[in-house]
């Protein structure tokens, strides 16, 4: 599996140079702490699924349009993507434009531990649900997880996104960064009914997952 790694450095490369470039100096402490936790991380994830999970590496690695994907959720991804990649920058942008102090630095350390947290809620998402694709479709041999994270809310991966649209902004020192959530987590939840829609339809046995866990994201909240 050594194809993952040279993939991973360029997607770190990139958000390096769309980063930096957008904040106008190579002078930015979140913004290079946020490249370590996504280089770092991301090369950690991506050796442990290397290692005992590699069909759900080679779904992670596929481009965004893939074979079975539902057509809507092809769309949603497109969008999703664009306006993510103009999050970053806006908030280099933003963050440079205030010279990196709009934010408290007791803030921006706790943005850190939950960009961090979001990294260990998505291992214990790989770790449990090895069908954890990034697209709304039914793989082959897929079944319900009902174990694990799985057993708290039905879509921890977006749980867990959660906190990093919530600390990624305070990382790297963007109040307006905030602001993106207004459209990422409507989006999230939006997603997530269309993908139940799917999964009762075509996967045996989640419409009684359903009547066992209640909440989507957050546990007695929705």
């Amino acid at each position: 599996m050594r194809k993952p790694w040279p993939q991973m450095l360029i997607w770190t490369i990139f958000l390096a140079v769309l980063m930096l470039w957008s904040a106008g100096t190579v002078a930015f402490p979140g913004g290079w702490m946020f490249i370590l936790l996504f280089g770092g991380g991301g090369s950690a994830i991506t050796g442990w699924m290397a290692r005992h999970s590699p069909h759900l590496l080679r779904e992670r690695l596929a481009w965004p349009d893939r074979e079975g994907q539902k057509p809507w959720d092809r769309v949603f991804l497109a969008v999703f993507i664009v306006i993510f990649f103009v999050w970053l920058a806006f908030m280099s942008w933003d963050a440079g434009r205030t010279g990196f102090a709009a934010v408290p630095l007791w803030l921006q350390v706790l943005g850190c531990l939950a960009v961090m947290a979001y990294g260990f809620g998505a291992w214990l998402v790989f770790r449990e649900n090895a069908f954890a694709a990034p697209a709304v479709k039914i793989q082959e041999g897929q079944r319900v997880i009902d174990t694990g994270p799985y057993a708290v809310v039905r879509h921890p991966m977006y749980a867990s996104a959660l906190l990093l649209f919530l600390g990624l902004p305070l990382l790297l020192g963007s109040w307006w960064g905030l602001a993106f959530c207004a459209l990422f987590i409507p989006g999230l939840a939006w997603r997530a009914l269309r993908e139940e829609e799917t999964l009762r339809r075509e996967l045996p046995g989640y419409a009684e997952y359903t009547e066992r866990v209640h909440c989507r994201f957050i546990p007695r909240v929705w």
